[in-house]
């Protein structure tokens, strides 16, 4: 019996020499839906004024995303990525490192991309992008271990604006359906405002520009 992934491979390669594919053709628009990882290349300041030689980490997170690509012409296409993820902020020495996760945010990272196609015509179809994006932290929530510390908190972390750029590839399966590989970089930044009754009003900057890969299923309308 052959093995999955065997069986997989060799459906995919059948996909591929099928005589319908999907290229980009100007006009067209493709919608992709991703499994991603966001994975914060995070660096943090000091808590301040409390904790001046105290940082925080923030963790990955994997969640499904959507975007629309409409191809303005052959090759160039514009993409509008949307995807909510979850993150927790953590301190990672000395008083805040004992007490561990402080706070949570919701991520919701809109972001326009202008993409190159290089072979609009192949079944196999590498890009670049490179575009804007806009970050908005919601619901953002004290820890239960940070309010037993210093009571009571109130967690706001501001939005952020900054570039991005991507890359990946559309693999046809058939005239409509194709798989695709993408990563980005995005840049993001943000500073953290944790107000508590017992220690007043702390403040942290974090530079997060997380990587972002994603694979999925792409369909052309």
């Amino acid at each position: 019996m052959k093995s999955l992934p065997l069986k997989l491979a060799l459906w995919v390669s059948a996909a591929m020499c099928s005589s319908g594919i999907a290229h980009a053709e100007a006009g067209d628009t493709f919608v992709r839906v991703r499994a991603i990882i966001v994975a914060p290349n995070e660096s943090s300041g000091d808590i301040l004024p409390a904790f001046p030689t105290e940082e925080v980490a923030v963790n990955n997170s994997i969640m499904p995303e959507i975007d629309i690509t409409h191809m303005v012409t052959n090759n160039v296409g514009l993409e509008l990525i949307a995807a909510t993820t979850k993150h927790n902020a953590s301190g990672t020495t000395g008083t805040t490192g004992g007490i561990g996760k402080l706070a949570s945010t919701w991520v919701l990272p809109p972001t326009l991309t202008v993409q190159y196609h290089f072979t609009p015509e192949a079944n196999v179809r590498p890009y670049v992008g490179a575009g804007v994006n806009y970050t908005i932290f919601y619901s953002e929530k004290a820890s239960t271990g940070l309010e037993t510390a210093v009571g009571q908190t109130d967690v706001n972390l501001k939005n952020s604006f900054g570039w991005a750029a991507q890359a990946g590839v559309d693999i046809d399966l058939n005239e409509k359906l194709f798989l695709n590989f993408d990563v980005k970089y995005i840049d993001m930044d943000t500073t953290a405002r944790l107000a508590t009754t017992a220690i007043g009003t702390q403040r942290v900057k974090i530079n997060l520009n997380p990587f972002i890969v994603g694979v999925g299923l792409g369909f052309r309308f």
